[in-house]
């Protein structure tokens, strides 16, 4: 059996950490320490279908920082699609909920890849809204 274990702790992991991002009001180091999750060459489809690049992820994250008061984040069905020399693709299930009770829904797919010192970093990621 192939072992997925540390890019699903990356997907939980990093999901904790824009959880607080968007909860609670950080500081730029904090910033620094969640964006270092991703690639520079990161690429990401938005549920509406839109690109983002790693200069459109860092400006959404400085602009949502704190803002999101009661945010939380809910992951499930993390299942594992491929696994290749330098990183894994895998997919999960993501449910937001804000203070007012707002939910969205979501299903993910994630590439990874691993830089030159062997930490797993987000490449791509699409994500697509779940209706009903």
């Amino acid at each position: 059996m192939t072992d997925y274990s540390e890019y699903f702790d990356e997907v939980i992991q990093a999901h904790e950490a824009i959880e607080r991002w968007f909860a609670v009001e950080g500081d730029d180091a904090e910033l620094e320490r969640l964006l270092a999750r991703f690639s520079p060459e990161f690429s990401m489809i938005s549920p509406l279908g839109r690109m983002l690049n790693f200069a459109a992820l860092n400006a959404l994250f400085r602009m949502a920082g704190g803002k999101k008061r009661g945010f939380k984040i809910e992951l499930s069905e993390l299942r594992a699609i491929a696994l290749h020399e330098h990183g894994a693709t895998v997919s999960y299930r993501e449910l937001q909920t804000d203070a007012s009770g707002l939910n969205t829904d979501r299903r993910s797919t994630v590439v990874f890849e691993k830089n030159k010192s062997g930490r797993v970093i987000w490449r791509h990621l699409q994500e697509t809204f779940c209706h009903g």
